[in-house]
């Protein structure tokens, strides 16, 4: 079967070929241009201050990083003072402790300045610096920003040391609130406050307060003992429940043995 001859492309559509290649690539390239002068204007507009936000965060973040690790390193740097300090204290070597102890106590806004001061009001007790320990003691129990638990620590402290020149009077009003059975100090502000009471004649206070504490079973046994000594020498029942308990015991016994058993039956 014979072929067809091909027909020849005309000028004409070479030339319209060629002039559309041309305007794909002239396109293009204003495409381009345009981005371009876009990127530029945007670069030129926001440039400096992208540039700017860029140094502020990694700066920022920077800036964090150091403050991270120079909090780490004071905090590192505060407990290997306060060991020292304990370790001269514990060896009995008060005045290298309190040496120790001194710079930590006068740092700004930490926990660990608030239990060096005690621990200096400590030492200036067993130094016989007495008004210098009550001065701490005082400056703890009104630092409103110091924990709670060390604040009434300090209270009942100052209270102690200074017992024999305050009014009964101001002992009860600054130790009441602490000598309730269930808070942490009850027993040793209870006692204080019972000696107030005694110094005002109140020995219908004082010793139902010497009871309570005597009957509470999560203080020392040596203080529990002397509130009872004190409750009975005022009139007052502290041994309730150990009256209970032996009383218990004996009509367990009691009813343990039968009448008759364990015993030999009378001759006839």
């Amino acid at each position: 079967m014979a072929l067809f001859p091909k027909k020849p492309e005309k000028d004409s559509d070479k030339d319209k070929d060629r002039e559309d290649a041309q305007q794909d690539v002239f396109m293009r390239e204003v495409d381009e241009a345009l981005r371009q002068d876009e990127m530029l204007g945007f670069l030129q507009t926001y440039g400096k201050p992208l540039a700017a936000a860029l140094v502020l965060g990694l700066g920022g973040f920077a800036g964090y990083l150091w403050w991270t690790d120079s909090q780490q390193q004071e905090l590192e740097r505060r407990a290997e003072e306060y060991v020292v300090a304990l370790d001269h204290l514990n060896a009995g070597r008060l005045k290298e402790a309190d040496g120790k102890l001194n710079p930590l106590a006068n740092e700004e806004g930490a926990a660990s300045a608030v239990a060096a001061k005690l621990l200096r009001a400590g030492i200036a007790l067993e130094q016989g610096r007495a008004k210098d320990a009550i001065k701490i003691y005082a400056e703890v129990s009104a630092d409103t920003d110091a924990p709670q638990a060390y604040r009434d620590l300090a209270t009942v402290r100052e209270v102690a040391a200074n017992f024999d020149t305050m009014k009964p009077q101001e002992v009860i009003d600054r130790l009441k609130p602490l000598a309730v059975p269930g808070k942490p100090w009850f027993g040793v502000a209870g006692e204080l406050v019972g000696v107030a009471y005694l110094k005002q004649g109140k020995k219908d206070l004082a010793g139902p307060l010497y009871a309570k504490i005597a009957k509470g079973e999560d203080l020392p046994d040596p203080l529990r003992e002397r509130a009872r000594q004190m409750a009975g020498s005022l009139g007052v029942d502290s041994l309730d429940d150990v009256i209970e308990g032996e009383e218990g015991r004996r009509q367990a016994g009691l009813s343990a043995a039968a009448p008759g058993e364990g015993t030999a039956s009378p001759a006839n």
